[in-house]
């Protein structure tokens, strides 16, 4: 491996490693609004949970219906878990790209290969990642009625 390093190498290679920095940005903003709803799909989940503690609760809302809420909150809350984990991989994976393109270009290192495959890793897992999103919302659209129920 040359270590001696061209100023204009290390220009380029600063210019290639900045766009997929812009994707870690993105990645970053899906981390946080996934994380958002994990959030809130737990503290409904606790809430239930005391509803089933609580014997006042039980005579309005039946025990079968907190049973069913709870489910379908345990299959959200494992599919932002997912989102969250592919996300993260992504997130590395992209940085692992930014690193090899770096290096690859500032020295002599042929990383081209790796590159793509890090890269294209990186947008798989940022696909799933969006599929898992776009389940748990179709998850959490199909509980409500919107005023529906007694109609």
């Amino acid at each position: 491996m040359n270590l001696l390093l061209d100023a204009s190498a290390v220009q380029h290679g600063i210019q290639l490693a900045i766009a997929p920095v812009f994707l870690l940005t993105a990645v970053s903003g899906m981390i946080s609004a996934v994380a958002g709803r994990l959030a809130r799909i737990i503290d409904r989940a606790r809430v239930m949970e005391e509803r089933l503690k609580s014997e006042l609760d039980l005579a309005v809302v039946p025990r079968q219906q907190i049973y069913a809420e709870l489910a379908s909150l345990r299959r959200r809350g494992l599919l932002a878990n997912g989102a969250i984990g592919l996300l993260t991989l992504c997130a590395f994976m992209i940085g692992l790209t930014i690193i090899v393109l770096f290096v690859g270009e500032t020295m002599v290192f042929a990383a081209n290969r790796m590159a793509i495959f890090s890269f294209l890793g990186g947008i798989v897992s940022f696909l799933m990642a969006l599929l898992c999103f776009m389940a748990e919302t179709l998850l959490a659209t199909r509980l409500l009625d919107f005023g529906h129920r007694g109609r």
